[in-house]
């Protein structure tokens, strides 16, 4: 059995559940607009989100409805995020496949995404609990200041690491933070409880954002092409470290250039693999390894075997994914 497998075990029955609600919610829509909720629901991933927020309830209790609509939210949150990313990038593809953008141009994919967050907006307050609904609005406000942050870091002239884990926070660790918080919420957690599980859900954020930018570095199966992220301007943690611990300053005006729009393809070809020879992969594993350290004595005291392992082995994939 592999690894998402038994991660899945303890809440199978309740991701049954939620896949058929998530399904509904999709179908809702007709004509154009539910075409493109199809397209979207078909290629929904992995649910890590709804996951993670259903492992971390059944720690206190049962899996609420109050909880479903929250995975609900969170899932739909995040594909909004994502359709309207791909317009601010101007990326064509998503997951593997064409994006919204690509197939039906900005106008649409624009209005498709709010139709999206107006969704999430509608099953946060079928929840019926003021505090599912007021952390969905402080997480629109997260997504939105880390979409603008990022999209004028390119702007910035120095390589810091603080700015890269405080966009990085915002645009994705808060989603992976809201959902460990709203789990703990929904099930009737103590305060120091939820900030306990809001500091796990950051931690598996951040490691999930520096996957993905190591995913960069390298030809795989994630649909984007190795440099992706500096042709959009971005300089993410492996590419920082070299940068702030080499006296080469060509690597230095090469960054500076990609910060900018104006690097070539040959000269990103240079600064990635400056970054794999000069140690910048292996510094942000050992970056994550650090964090899933911290965040497995999070849940050291989990009374729930199943939840324990599954969510040790949840830390541990996050790190360890190929895609």
């Amino acid at each position: 059995m592999d690894k998402l497998s038994i991660i899945r075990q303890p809440i199978e029955a309740e991701l049954k559940r939620f896949a058929q609600l998530f399904d509904e919610t999709m179908n809702e829509a007709d004509g154009l607009l539910g075409r493109i909720c199809q397209g979207i629901a078909e290629r929904k991933g992995k649910l890590m989100r709804p996951i993670l927020l259903m492992l971390v309830a059944k720690e206190w209790g049962e899996v609420s409805m109050a909880a479903y609509r929250a995975a609900l939210t969170l899932e739909l949150l995040h594909n909004a995020s994502l359709v309207h990313d791909d317009i601010v990038d101007e990326s064509d593809m998503r997951r593997g496949r064409p994006s919204v953008r690509s197939i039906y141009g900005n106008k649409t994919a624009v209005l498709a995404g709010d139709y999206l967050l107006s969704s999430a907006l509608d099953s946060a307050a079928l929840s019926g609990d003021i505090k599912i609904v007021n952390n969905v609005s402080l997480l629109g406000k997260q997504l939105s200041e880390g979409e603008l942050l990022q999209l004028f870091n390119t702007q910035n002239t120095d390589f810091s690491e603080e700015k890269y884990y405080h966009i990085i926070r915002l645009k994705t660790a808060s989603l992976f933070s809201a959902a460990t918080r709203i789990g703990a919420i929904s099930s009737g957690a103590g305060d120091d409880d939820v900030k306990q599980m809001d500091r796990l859900g950051d931690i598996i954020g951040l490691c999930f954002q520096i996957r993905d930018d190591i995913f960069d570095y390298y030809d795989n199966d994630t649909g984007k092409p190795s440099g992706n992220d500096m042709l959009e301007g971005k300089l993410t943690l492996p590419v920082l470290y070299v940068l702030n611990t080499t006296n080469d300053e060509a690597l230095r005006a090469i960054a500076t250039r990609v910060r900018a729009g104006s690097a070539t393809a040959d000269e990103i070809a240079i600064l990635v693999s400056a970054t794999k020879e000069q140690g910048g992969i292996r510094y942000a594993n050992d970056q994550m390894e650090r964090l899933s350290l911290e965040a497995k004595a999070l849940i050291s005291n989990f009374r729930n075997p199943e939840v324990k392992q599954a969510l040790s082995l949840y830390i541990d994939f996050v790190s360890e994914r190929t895609n």
